[in-house]
């Protein structure tokens, strides 16, 4: 099936796919709240932990492969880094720094995740910048080579509390270090059909960048890469997303009962729904209304990308048939007769006063969205996320010069 990203034009794609990528972080930004809520910190911590280390390793070789840039060098870690929902440009701002293939360094100018749990004191401050970092990009790293190691040169709490760089790491790849092994959670991911799923190839004679095939860049300038490229990278980071939320689904089910579980799955929806809609909508400059609402729904990762969610659109909403996301248990699963709130949230970015109609089964059900005299009140969980500054951060232009080693 094509993609339905392939609808819009290369300038809108070049803005769409950095929207997406920052989506991506925000999921967490959605779901950790609920998560210590049931669990605690040490719970929400190993959540964080499982999630990530399920899905990177995925992600991180299914997008070296869609561009063409496969290596086992340190050049091939930063490259994926730069396309990773866990590093979002400028909001999580990696600088990187190439000794030789084996050897390189990165910092954050900022660090956006920092800036939302800096205020909730050191303990949490820790528990990201150690806790959970120093697992998940070892095993990000270890999509490219097994041998990476990924460590600290200072990280924060800050000391002073204004230090800058926030953070700064090495990447070193060695022969005598042991080798990084899959989690368990990535081992059963890889069984998922978002995990091995075909997508559209690349068309190598548009105009522009066909792969990354080419130096590693200081800052991506993703209005380089051809419509077709953009196209691609857009539906990959739509598969980043679902990998990593099927990471998390699994995570919180072997912590609670199926309710429990199900039900703190369905606020980190509603939550990364709705904010995920308002930005989309605002970056794209969509119209408002119906229109804007059936515009925005045809763009956002629960529905995409089009060969994992089988979805149909007409002028005032979308037929859903069973597909390989229902088989998985992703998000979809998650929407229907019976659960129309990730839907309502999706509209309601756009105009509170949208609203939906479902009608149908589980197997097949459709999405009408439809205008109501009163507006509807923002959902709490879409409030929650809205806390983070992610929700509000604005893209900035920048230049891409290629990085040379420098040792």
């Amino acid at each position: 099936m094509v993609s339905r990203y392939r609808d819009l034009e290369r300038g809108e794609l070049a803005t769409l796919v950095p929207e997406l990528l920052l989506m991506g972080q925000l999921i967490d930004r959605s779901g950790m709240a609920w998560c210590i809520s049931s669990l605690g910190r040490e719970g929400m911590l190993r959540v964080a932990i499982e999630e990530w280390m399920a899905a990177s390793p995925i992600y991180t070789a299914r997008m070296q492969r869609a561009l063409n840039f496969q290596g086992t060098d340190v050049v091939t870690i930063f490259k994926g880094l730069q396309l990773d929902i866990g590093a979002p440009p400028q909001f999580m701002d990696f600088r990187y720094h190439v000794t030789d293939p084996n050897h390189g360094t990165f910092h954050l100018d900022h660090c956006g995740a920092l800036m939302d749990v800096e205020p909730m004191g050191d303990a949490y401050v820790k528990g990201m910048c150690h806790d959970i970092e120093d697992p998940t990009f070892d095993a990000t790293a270890v999509a490219t080579n097994p041998k990476a190691q990924v460590r600290p040169v200072h990280r924060p709490p800050r000391t002073p509390p204004d230090r800058q760089p926030h953070c700064m790491w090495t990447v070193t790849i060695d022969e005598s270090h042991e080798p990084v092994g899959e989690s368990v959670g990535c081992t059963r991911n890889r069984d998922t059909h978002a995990a091995s799923i075909v997508l559209d190839p690349i068309e190598e004679a548009e105009e522009g960048m066909s792969d990354y095939s080419g130096p590693l860049l200081s800052d991506l300038d993703f209005a380089a890469f051809s419509r077709s490229a953009l196209a691609r990278i857009a539906d990959e980071v739509c598969l980043q997303m679902h990998l990593l939320n099927l990471g998390f689904g699994r995570a919180v089910s072997a912590r609670l009962e199926p309710d429990g579980a199900a039900e703190v799955g369905a606020k980190q929806l509603r939550g990364i729904a709705g904010i995920g809609a308002e930005r989309i909508h605002r970056a794209l400059r969509l119209p408002g209304g119906v229109t804007g609402a059936v515009a925005v729904l045809r763009l956002h990762p629960l529905l995409n990308p089009a060969a994992y969610v089988a979805a149909e659109f007409t002028g005032d909403g979308f037929t859903v048939r069973r597909s390989p996301a229902h088989d998985d248990g992703a998000w979809i699963t998650r929407c229907g007769p019976r659960a129309v709130e990730p839907l309502q949230a999706i509209v309601r970015a756009v105009d509170p006063h949208l609203d939906v109609l479902v009608e149908g089964d589980e197997s097949e059900w459709s999405c009408r969205v439809v205008e109501r005299d009163e507006p509807a009140e923002e959902f709490g969980e879409v409030a929650v996320t809205r806390l983070s500054t992610g929700s509000s951060f604005e893209f900035e232009p920048r230049h891409s010069l290629p990085i040379t080693p420098i040792g």
